[in-house]
């Protein structure tokens, strides 16, 4: 393994691999970075709270669930929690793992994992990031599912958390 660039956010490695089955060797870009958590909010009315952010990669906002990165050691579930509060100023309780994803494992070696918290209420001051811009806003959760297969939501991790969420949403429903 080489190293190719460090920036504080990824590693990009040349890495040598010999294909399991022809045999043949060739070297790989791989992006190393910390792991990830996105947040599914529910708020005692069942709304999502969902944040809309600067993104610098497609140079605009973007609507999405709250996330972040996963400080080394962290627990993901505590990190979900603190991300939340951080970005949203909401806090919950029964906080739970949905469960991870590889956000694109042909490149990157990290995993997403993706949290439910429940009973979300604003309750503390947000603290972004140096270069965070953020709107909050809570939205019926049908109303959320209705913008992302409209394709209002692109970001594909918000997805897979809205995706994880489904089942637990439908039992919520059909309970009443």
């Amino acid at each position: 393994m080489r190293v190719l660039a460090t920036t504080r956010v990824l590693t990009l490695q040349g890495v040598q691999y010999v294909h399991p089955v022809r045999k043949t060797e060739r070297e790989f870009s791989v992006i190393h970075a910390h792991d990830w958590v996105n947040v599914v909010a529910l708020t005692p009315d069942r709304e999502l709270v969902l944040v809309r952010q600067f993104r610098y990669g497609i140079d605009t906002f973007s609507l999405e669930v709250p996330g972040g990165v996963i400080e080394a050691g962290e627990d993901p579930v505590a990190a979900g929690l603190r991300e939340l509060q951080e970005e949203t100023g909401f806090v919950g309780t029964g906080a739970r793992l949905l469960g991870r994803v590889h956000p694109n494992p042909a490149i990157q070696d990290n995993r997403c994992h993706l949290v439910l918290v429940e009973g979300v209420t604003r309750q503390a001051d947000q603290a972004w990031d140096t270069d965070e811009e953020i709107e909050v806003l809570t939205l019926p959760v049908d109303e959320a599912y209705a913008l992302a297969h409209a394709g209002e939501i692109t970001h594909a991790l918000a997805l897979n958390a809205l995706f994880l969420f489904s089942p637990r949403w439908a039992e919520m429903k059909q309970r009443g």
